[in-house]
């Protein structure tokens, strides 16, 4: 550019230099104005000219300022993109904890309750766990394996997701497992709820939520039926099957109405209708949670969700 630049003053002046000479021909008065012109045009045109240069000049140095930025943008973008996935990896750590502490505390809690139970329902003087049976038979002891004697002396069945040995404690002779006809060993119970527990803790959650099916239909008046039920729901939840999450807490309502896990299940259908995109359903259960159930843990955390919608 600055090359057409000088050789365009050249010509202009070698034009400039032609018009003089002419000049002489005319009057100098003529000759002065003809060149005053020329120099005027000439100005303006290098004017023009650097203007044009300088415009360019700062449109090349506008485009190189924008090529730097989105290099850098793009380098935050990284950045960022590998900070989200280290927060992503230690939310699921930390979920993972949470949830093991919770598996945890809830089996000591449930451990406790069944001894207390077993202690409140051992008969007197028989210095241990040992079951009264209707007809004057006496129960099995706590050590031995399988629980209760059925009637008539039959073995009980094994039972599905790690009841083994359990489910047919309550079994009367020629029917299905009512659990009301005669008590139940807690010793069998602990270890039926356990097993179940144990799938759902690695993440078996169809295992677990069979074992706990069976657990329930072999124990549905046990002390650990509640939570067992509970651990349904929550197991079909950890599935993304929400509507089975719900008709599953819903039954430990309707079956435990008394029982210290109703908020929990309220909690858990709560969080399933959110999922299933009923945020009005959920406003309600967790309105409910914190009217019927105001000194639970539940009820807490169903205030601070309420305060974030």
């Amino acid at each position: 550019m600055k090359r057409r630049l000088t050789r365009l003053a050249a010509t202009l002046a070698l034009a400039a230099l032609a018009n003089g000479a002419q000049a002489a021909l005319f009057d100098d008065d003529v000759a002065r104005q003809r060149i005053a012109e020329t120099n005027q045009r000439l100005a303006q045109v290098q004017k023009q000219l650097e203007d044009r240069i300088a415009a360019l000049e700062t449109k090349g140095g506008g485009i190189v300022e924008v090529a730097r930025e989105i290099e850098l943008l793009k380098a935050d973008i990284a950045k960022l993109r590998g900070q989200i996935e280290v927060l992503v990896h230690e939310l699921s750590e930390a979920q993972k904890r949470q949830r093991d502490l919770y598996v945890d505390l809830d089996s000591r809690l449930r451990r406790i309750e069944a001894a207390q139970a077993a202690q409140a329902a051992a008969p007197a003087g028989t210095g241990g766990p040992g079951i009264a049976v209707p007809g004057g038979e006496a129960g099995a002891a706590g050590g031995t394996a399988g629980g209760t004697a059925m009637a008539g002396g039959a073995a009980p069945p094994a039972g599905a997701g790690g009841v083994a040995g359990a489910a047919g404690t309550l079994a009367p002779a020629g029917g299905a497992p009512t659990g009301a006809s005669r008590p139940v060993d807690p010793a069998a119970e602990q270890r039926a709820y356990d097993a179940s527990l144990e799938l759902f803790k690695r993440g078996d959650y169809p295992g677990a939520i069979a074992g706990f099916n069976a657990f329930v239909r072999a124990f549905p008046r046990g002390a650990l039926a509640p939570s067992a039920q509970y651990w349904i729901g929550n197991a079909h939840f950890a599935r993304r099957d929400y509507r089975a999450a719900i008709n599953a807490q819903r039954t430990l309502i309707a079956n435990y109405p008394d029982s210290n896990k109703v908020p929990d299940a309220l909690l858990n259908i709560a969080s399933a209708q959110s999922e299933l995109g009923d945020n009005a359903g959920a406003r309600r259960t967790l309105e409910e949670i914190v009217s019927k159930h105001p000194q639970s843990e539940a009820a807490a955390k169903a205030k601070q969700r309420l305060a974030g919608r």
